[in-house]
């Protein structure tokens, strides 16, 4: 059903948009438009380069690291979102940084529905947001990509409430240091779906704040403020409708490019003169007449 549902609504959105329509995120020159975030350091601290500019494509890199010493970052396009296609291509390269976990060999993400740069705390390892996890293969066996991974939040499936961490796509794997084309559609809380080479690999509903995957979640241990952790338990449970989209940086290097997103919410009155056809979710504020 999940598949049947994705492809009518991107046949639909494909035969409505134009071209045109399509913004690029990243301008393949420099960071314009994006913030930078690296646990233990200040708001656009490119702390050693680790986010870079390198023949058109945008690059994570760790060649000016000697170890990776819990550095995890994310680089945040400055603009929210609600309802949208995003896509982008990745490919993991080369070895991974010493000291980096061994759950993050050829591991990598990119968070939406997330909270801003600015808003995170100093020693914050993750923002709160949902994360399309990216998994390379390591040439011995199956390893998914475009899994799931909720920090600090949870989602529905089928109708139950899944409260684990990470969730496994269908997808296949892949190993070595190919392009990999992805695409996520976002439906502000009610609908996301995760794909992989043009593959549906996973879907689900009702996204929210949520204490993780258990009920004794700390959000401290992950380098909360006390503020910031009071702030995300009083939200607990609310739905998770908006917020930034950020790259993952976690020790493996890896490059994306091609990076554009199609919005799906504006102005849906055909009496303005920016109404557009491809619109599902109406933003009246929007609207020009």
């Amino acid at each position: 059903m999940k598949i049947i549902i994705c492809f009518f609504l991107s046949i639909s959105v494909v035969f409505a948009q134009k071209k045109s329509d399509w913004q690029s995120l990243f301008n393949g020159k420099n960071l314009d438009g994006w913030d930078i975030k690296i646990s233990g350091h200040n708001v656009n601290d490119n702390h050693k380069n680790t986010f870079l500019v390198e023949d058109k494509m945008l690059r994570i890199s760790y060649k000016e690291y000697e170890t990776f010493g819990d550095n995890y970052g994310h680089l945040y396009y400055k603009t929210p979102y609600s309802h949208y296609i995003l896509d982008y291509t990745y490919r993991f390269t080369g070895n991974q940084t010493p000291g980096g976990a061994t759950w993050n060999v050829r591991n990598s993400g990119v968070m939406f529905h997330s909270q801003s740069a600015q808003s995170l705390s100093y020693d914050q390892d993750f923002p709160v947001s949902l994360e399309m996890q990216l998994l390379g293969g390591l040439g011995n066996g199956p390893r998914h990509t475009a899994n799931l991974c909720t920090p600090g939040t949870h989602v529905y499936m089928n109708n139950k409430l899944r409260m684990e961490h990470c969730i496994d796509s269908d997808s296949k794997t892949y190993d070595g240091d190919q392009w990999i084309r992805a695409r996520l559609i976002v439906l502000g809380d009610s609908m996301v779906h995760q794909i992989i080479e043009g593959d549906t690999v996973l879907s689900y509903q009702n996204t929210k704040v949520g204490e993780g995957n258990t009920k004794n979640f700390n959000w401290k241990q992950w380098g909360f403020s006390d503020e910031a952790a009071a702030f995300w338990e009083k939200r607990n449970g609310e739905p998770l409708k908006e917020g930034y989209i950020a790259l993952q940086a976690e020790s493996h290097p890896i490059d994306f490019k091609d990076i554009k997103l199609l919005n799906l919410k504006g102005c849906m009155d055909k009496k303005a003169k920016n109404y557009k056809s491809h619109y599902l979710e109406m933003d009246r504020s929007a609207c020009k007449y």
